[in-house]
């Protein structure tokens, strides 16, 4: 059902023919899915180059494989299970990030900076193989260091960082940037790791407006997606990343439980994306 849902929101989004934790929501439908559920190959590819920025101290290595230790995100968060998608899926990042050059990955300024490098991994294929399967046994060829910080910023305007990895990362492609900011009306979508989940497409929204240095959007994420890359629906070039936006959860006293926080389109604060210039002139 999810799959469909996307489907549909990528055909309205006219792109069918070629989808330290900061708090986010969900904005009208719920506009996620996992990899596994994306016939199109193209978005495939461009979650293939995503990254779960996951503390080393939560993985474990024997022969060549590095084994994930997860939490159930439905119990770990104290959910409300009815209604709650993914509620039995496994949680393990911290943040999200993409490759933008042959040893380089982009995330928010947050998420990492010199002190906190040495201690964090960027894994690659997090993600459900299925609706019951996680991939969280990942080989060691997939799961690099931070070796050094090569930019960082951490401003009300600017959040961002680009960090150099221990290797030069193979058979993931080097995701394009932008060479502008997206204009308001702009259809966009995000992929990362919300509430530190297998990786997530989420499409359906649009840029409400832009700021100095950033730009707000109704893009369905939580806490975990910092660092996502967000996409422009009509070239898939990164126009952005996800950073900070509204509370994730509301808590029902009547339950006893938590639940997603939805708001209608165009309603509550919105999400903020950082411009992805400060990327490309940190990379230049």
């Amino acid at each position: 059902m999810k799959g469909i849902s996307l489907a549909a929101t990528i055909l309205a989004m006219s792109f069918a023919a070629h989808a330290n934790m900061t708090p986010k929501v969900i904005y009208g439908d719920d506009d996620r899915a996992d990899v596994y559920e994306v016939e199109r190959s193209d978005l495939r590819e461009l979650a293939d180059s995503t990254v779960a920025m996951i503390p080393s101290a939560k993985m474990t290595e024997r022969n060549s494989i590095f084994t994930l230790k997860t939490k159930n995100f439905g119990t770990d968060y104290n959910l409300c299970k009815s209604g709650e998608p993914y509620y039995n899926q496994p949680t393990a990042a911290s943040c999200s990030g993409f490759l933008v050059g042959e040893d380089m990955i982009a995330t928010a300024g947050h998420c990492i900076n010199e002190s906190t490098c040495g201690s964090n991994s960027f894994v690659f294929g997090f993600k459900m193989n299925n609706e019951n399967q996680a991939v969280t046994e990942i080989p060691s060829s997939e799961v690099y260091r931070c070796k050094e910080i090569l930019a960082h910023d951490l401003t009300n305007n600017q959040d961002f960082a680009l960090v150099k990895l221990d290797r030069p990362v193979r058979g993931h492609r080097v995701l394009t940037l932008a060479k502008s900011a997206p204009s308001v009306g702009t259809d966009i979508f995000v992929i990362g790791h919300p509430a530190g989940l297998p990786t997530k497409i989420a499409g359906g929204a649009k840029v409400r407006k832009q700021e100095r240095g950033y730009f707000v959007a109704n893009l369905d994420t939580y806490g975990g997606n910092s660092g996502s890359a967000v996409f422009d629906a009509r070239d898939m070039s990164v126009v952005g990343i996800l950073v900070r936006g509204e509370e994730d959860f509301e808590y029902s006293s009547e339950k006893q439980c938590r639940q997603s926080k939805r708001c209608e389109n165009g309603k509550c604060r919105g999400e903020d994306i950082t411009n992805i210039n400060y990327i490309a002139d940190a990379i230049k």
